[in-house]
């Protein structure tokens, strides 16, 4: 009789959701990241700031919101997918995901609609739609990613769901691994082939916007980047023994239509 309590007690629970943001020297957009976290409905999130040392202001605009923040967390690191690995480490949520320091919620139910999802299906991970907006004005839509449901073989022909979007059980990263630091751009689709094509997680998607994302990311910012980005793309796929050329090909020319459909709430 305990056990059967237990496990009616366990189905019962709300679930924990953590959510992580990395920064580094961003104290202009810092504020409005933290604020959409903090303004979701969603009653059981556990809310990690991992900073890299900022010397610009960051940590005194983040400190202003101490008292509303799980664990905040300054210290030098490696670069963005070193913080964000400390923020999974630092994780205790059932399930976690990532609002970096540029980006936003589209909305307060955000995080309701994540957990819902996990609820509804007996899934490893969920992801949904991302819009990028413009830096100075977040309701001007520059880029809409509509994801569109999840199979393998899109995934070896250069379909991939928007990071920022993509949740996923803890114990996935317990299990295969959180981000690989010797990439310095491309980790994010380094975690996505390992995990929905090498490994074979679960996933589900949302058919609605759940991040907006400011343009201007750093895979984009020169063409030294560019290269970089195909060069770790290319690694990432062959690691994970997913896809081949024509999947970087693929996976790149996806991206021109998604500048043609803004028609979309912001």
């Amino acid at each position: 009789m305990a056990g059967k309590f237990d496990d009616e007690k366990r189905k019962n629970r709300r679930m924990k959701i953590s959510v992580i943001t990395s920064v580094y020297n961003n104290k202009e957009t810092i504020a409005e990241a933290i604020e959409s976290v903090l303004s979701q409905t969603y009653d059981n999130i556990e809310y990690i700031v991992v900073d890299g040392a900022s010397k610009d202001g960051t940590v005194d605009v983040i400190q202003k919101y101490a008292d509303k923040i799980t664990t905040f967390v300054s210290e030098p690191d490696k670069g963005i997918y070193d913080g964000l690995n400390k923020g999974v480490a630092l994780a205790t949520g059932d399930v976690v995901g990532f609002l970096h320091s540029d980006d936003l919620f589209q909305d307060e139910h955000v995080v309701a609609k994540i957990a819902e999802a996990f609820k509804s299906g007996d899934v490893d991970s969920i992801y949904g739609d991302l819009i990028y907006v413009s830096k100075e004005d977040t309701s001007k839509v520059v880029r809409y990613w509509k994801s569109g449901a999840f199979g393998l073989r899109k995934l070896q022909n250069g379909w991939m769901p928007p990071h920022p979007t993509f949740y996923v059980k803890r114990k996935v990263y317990e299990d295969f691994g959180a981000f690989d630091t010797s990439f310095k751009i491309a980790a994010d689709y380094d975690s996505i082939l390992r995990f929905l094509g090498r490994e074979g997680i679960t996933t589900r998607y949302i058919p609605e916007v759940l991040v907006k994302m400011r343009v201007g990311g750093a895979s984009n910012r020169s063409l030294k980047n560019i290269i970089m980005k195909t060069k770790e793309d290319v690694r990432a796929l062959q690691n994970n023994n997913v896809g081949h050329l024509g999947t970087l090909i693929a996976k790149n020319f996806s991206k021109i239509p998604q500048f043609f459909k803004r028609k979309q709430n912001t």
